[in-house]
């Protein structure tokens, strides 16, 4: 499974998450709304898992693996209010 629930309430995405991938994802994210996202795993995502993302707006620890990801949709999720990602300095985001 490409997404997990850790020991420690944090939802690990890893390699490529499929568009069924999205619903585990939002459940997650319902029951705990404040978990971080960890996806510096995550090579690929499909759109659905994207779009859960983009609504739930999650803590992210990345940036993630997949070169799209990380140059294309990760500047659409970084954090709105000048924090950097978790585990990440600044400056680093959207850059390989």
């Amino acid at each position: 499974m490409t997404v997990r629930l850790l020991a420690d309430g944090s939802i690990e995405l890893r390699d490529s998450c499929a568009a069924d991938d999205a619903e585990p994802l939002l459940q997650h994210l319902l029951g705990a709304p404040d978990a971080r996202v960890d996806w510096r795993s995550c090579v690929e995502a499909h759109a659905a898992v994207i779009q859960v993302l983009l609504v739930a707006r999650p803590k992210l620890h990345g940036p993630p693996s997949g070169d799209y990801l990380r140059i294309h949709i990760a500047p659409l999720l970084s954090p709105r209010d000048g924090r950097t990602w978790l585990g990440e300095p600044a400056g680093n985001i959207g850059n390989p």
